[in-house]
């Protein structure tokens, strides 16, 4: 209402869908998305790889071909927001669209559950639990994927927290099956995407490796990307990385957030670099 009636003049890292939406249609108010690939926000859907059904990489990526990533973002995001196929943000340089994708394919889902030994009895396969993140906007999405993957036969229970160091705790310590999360990339993957897969951050606490994920491969590529001075061997090292990740599905990559300014006619200069608002500091 104050950026409607001339109160405020401007509003960064706004991504709540209703509110971009309402104000993309104000007159003399802007609605950007641009500038904030520097700071790289992704949604994502993490699984815990060390223990029940979700070791198992097919059960892992059923989930994937049982989340129509396009409902999401087309009746929950409603059409904010951008699609994220990899940890790498879809603006860095070093993002890669060439990985195992997973389109809606609920008998294929099907198929790779009964070959993990998760056979189908009486509509109900297993039960798993799912944190329920307690930001405003995730859930929604949250059921939505609760609703998803019970038809294929994998029965979510929605975890409900109080406040943020409560769900904070039982991802930093590993507690979870799966849970909703929205990381940062922080400009360079060396600063915000190795921290997610490192088998030597495993538990550090929230936004640390806690999915349990452990790859040598992964390990080495990381650590030869953090280091190499050539931009196209670069690369070349995070698109395997990415490929790798892609197919072995730790976490299912949902959307990059859909974070937006939001000025008045009257400002000039409004911050678009990769850094948004954030620039001066």
């Amino acid at each position: 209402i104050a950026l409607q009636n001339g109160e405020l003049h401007m509003s960064t890292f706004e991504a709540e869908p209703t509110l971009v939406n309402r104000l993309s249609d104000v007159d003399g108010l802007n609605v950007t998305k641009e500038g904030y690939g520097g700071i790289g926000p992704i949604d994502w859907l993490a699984m815990n790889t060390t223990a029940g059904p979700l070791a198992d990489v097919r059960v892992r990526q059923a989930i994937a071909y049982s989340v129509d990533k396009n409902f999401i973002m087309n009746a929950i995001m409603r059409g904010t927001a951008a699609e994220a196929k990899t940890g790498i943000h879809p603006d860095s340089p070093l993002y890669s669209a060439d990985v195992p994708a997973y389109e809606l394919d609920l008998d294929k889902a099907g198929a790779l559950l009964d070959e993990a030994g998760f056979p189908m009895a009486d509509g109900k396969r297993f039960d798993i639990t799912m944190e329920l993140v307690p930001f405003p906007g995730y859930k929604p999405q949250s059921e939505y994927i609760k609703q998803a993957l019970s038809k294929v036969g994998i029965m979510v229970d929605l975890q409900a927290h109080p406040d943020f160091p409560s769900w904070a705790k039982v991802m930093g310590t590993m507690d979870f099956d799966m849970s909703l999360d929205s990381v940062y990339n922080w400009g360079d993957p060396v600063i915000g995407v190795n921290r997610t897969y490192m088998t030597s951050n495993i538990a550090k606490g929230v936004w640390s490796n806690t999915q349990g994920y452990s790859n040598a491969r992964v390990d080495e590529i990381l650590g030869l990307a953090a280091t190499e001075n050539d931009a196209n061997t670069r690369k070349a090292l995070y698109k395997e990385f990415q490929e790798i990740v892609s197919e072995e599905v730790p976490i299912y990559y949902l959307n990059a957030v859909p974070m937006h300014t939001i000025y008045s006619d009257k400002v000039g200069n409004s911050p678009r670099g990769i850094w948004a608002s954030s620039s001066p500091m």
